[in-house]
């Protein structure tokens, strides 16, 4: 396939484009250089420009197709085509076929090579459409028959009495063995996880099985689980890779492990737990990805949106997000962080553990067995000149003290609390011994906050919810005529829940001077609601329904999540 003789550099495509400044792009220059990773990976790691933004400046440089896979369908006939072995090693999926020939999807377009390699092994012309790696990788997964699905029960059919036996005999050796069905079983767990958006990997045992389940978009589901004598090595595996000690069973435990999987690098948080029929594992995993989300994508609404805004840009006070675990808090933080992420900011962090690796940030990581507390990390880090400082959970007086003398002398402060709603964190400070008036004249804001599951925009379809559910949630025939409301039905984009992705909900309560006046004769939790519900707060069910009026998510999701509202 010939190609013009002069063409573009795709990095002066993107600033031309406006999505990168010049100067960020010599940044980027320099930091592939120093990495010894290419220019497209420099600026995505960077965080300044998207893998689908660089990738449609490439296909524009080598006058190339651009293809969204997340919007594309690619039928079961043209995937035959292509054999699952040459698409995986090549890392390339077909697209559609011509008279002409058939176009191929790959992310390395200058790879000329791949051109002939593809029209000997297909024995048919090739035409090249370009797209993100990690797209590819997740079409891949996505049509060659979940593939990972069928490699781990493939995998699991493999153990036989005596490889039982030999993983008995030789566990150590097994696990330097990467061909070993135990390296591979436990290797295509965290790929089919990660292939499915799972945020955890819960590893159960049971008196007479292993239950292994994913949380997807909040939601455990089960897997087909292995046989009950398989937890020992399987354990031995994950605590190996976590750096932990595979003799002890009787305490909890903690470890990490890197990941490096195609298109991916995630961290994998790990806790051990012994139980009546074992040790029981749950992993975290954590995707780099998830940080780089800015403040308008978190779901706010417009006016939240300005209130948020206009808060972080404060030079001191406290702001507090609360919520249960695995709400999105460390996700809106770190979006604050990444808003206010300047070169004449300095930016600590004192976190437990630290779950994600920001640039530019100080982050510090509690160790309670060396003394390294929240409070002694916190007076360290004053003596640091820092202008934003980041808690990550306000436990018990002392950490509150500090926090709210540390905003009280210039510094602007972020942390979380476990509330259920805004108004309680503020009767929670006073409740642990914080003064009042320490209280009213230091935050500056709290939020609560919950995550609701979307309609998944591939089999969303319009829906009429019933007269009696409108009547129960308060919701006037008027203002029923004006929305859109959506229900998926699904589809292999959502295995089939009809949910794909979350988005926050949100109840954001500005301290203005009646709440403070409130706060300081310490008024219970029902006033300081009130009166911040007549100065304009929404609540999280009220901010709920207006996402599910929208089509964004659907009323059961809403009362599931939110609960009704109690007035």
């Amino acid at each position: 396939m010939a190609k013009a003789a002069t063409r573009r550099d795709f990095a002066d495509i993107l600033v031309k484009q406006g999505k990168i400044s010049p100067a960020e792009k010599e940044e980027a220059q320099s930091t592939a250089r120093a990495r010894g990773v290419k220019l497209k990976d420099a600026l995505v790691q960077l965080g300044y420009a998207s893998a689908k933004d660089v990738m449609r400046a490439i296909a524009e440089e080598n006058r190339l197709d651009f293809v969204d896979l997340d919007e594309t369908e690619i039928p079961q006939s043209v995937i035959q085509m292509v054999p699952e072995s040459v698409s995986r090693e090549n890392e390339v999926i077909p697209l559609n076929r011509t008279e002409q020939a058939l176009r191929i999807i790959t992310h390395d377009p200058d790879n000329l090579a791949i051109i002939d390699k593809l029209q000997f092994v297909l024995n048919q012309q090739i035409e090249l459409v370009v797209a993100s790696r990690e797209q590819i990788i997740q079409a891949i997964n996505r049509h060659y028959g979940q593939s990972e699905t069928q490699s781990v029960d493939s995998v699991l059919q493999e153990f036989t009495e005596t490889q039982l036996e030999f993983t008995e005999v030789d566990e150590g050796g097994l696990q330097e063995d990467s061909d070993a069905p135990i390296v591979k079983l436990v290797n295509l767990i965290f790929q089919e996880a990660i292939t499915h958006r799972a945020s955890d990997i819960h590893i159960e045992p049971f008196a007479d099985r292993v239950r292994v389940r994913y949380r997807i978009d909040g939601v455990l589901v089960e897997r087909d689980s292995p046989p009950k004598r398989l937890l020992p090595a399987i354990l031995t595996r994950i605590k190996i890779m976590g750096s932990i000690d595979i003799t002890e069973k009787r305490r909890p435990q903690d470890g990490r492990i890197k990941l490096t999987l195609p298109g991916k690098h995630v961290d994998v948080r790990v806790s051990v737990i012994p139980t009546n029929h074992g040790q029981s594992i749950v992993m975290r995993l954590l995707d780099k990805d998830n940080i780089k989300i800015g403040i308008r994508d978190l779901g706010f609404a417009e006016e939240d949106y300005r209130r948020f805004h206009k808060i972080i840009a404060r030079p001191n006070g406290i702001f507090l997000v609360t919520g249960p675990t695995g709400s999105g808090k460390t996700t809106t933080l770190y979006a604050a962080l990444n808003e206010l992420n300047r070169p004449d900011r300095k930016i600590i962090t004192a976190e437990d553990p630290v779950e994600y690796y920001l640039s530019g940030v100080n982050q510090c990581e509690v160790a309670a067995d060396i003394g390294r507390t929240f409070q002694s990390i916190i007076r360290a880090m004053l003596r640091q000149a820092p202008n934003i400082i980041l808690v990550g959970e306000i436990r018990d007086k002392e950490t509150a003290d500090i926090a709210i003398q540390a905003s009280l002398t210039g510094h602007l402060v972020f942390s979380t609390l476990h509330t259920n709603d805004a108004p309680s964190a503020i009767t929670r400070l006073i409740d642990i011994g914080v003064q009042p008036f320490l209280v009213a004249s230091s935050v500056m804001a709290v939020m609560a906050q919950r995550l609701v599951r979307r309609v998944c925009p591939k089999c969303g379809k319009a829906h009429n919810p019933s007269l009696d559910q409108l009547r129960a949630l308060g919701i006037s025939s008027e203002r029923a005529a004006k929305a859109t409301f959506k229900r998926g039905t699904g589809c292999n984009h959502c295995n089939q829940t009809g949910y794909r992705g979350r988005q926050g909900i949100f109840e954001l309560m500005p301290m203005n001077s009646s709440m403070r006046e409130l706060t300081f004769r310490r008024e219970p939790d029902m006033v300081l609601r009130r009166q911040a519900r007549l100065t304009g707060m929404k609540t999280l069910f009220e901010d709920g329904l207006d996402k599910a009026l929208k089509g964004v998510t659907t009323f059961d999701e809403i009362v599931e999540v939110a609960g009704m509202e109690p007035e």
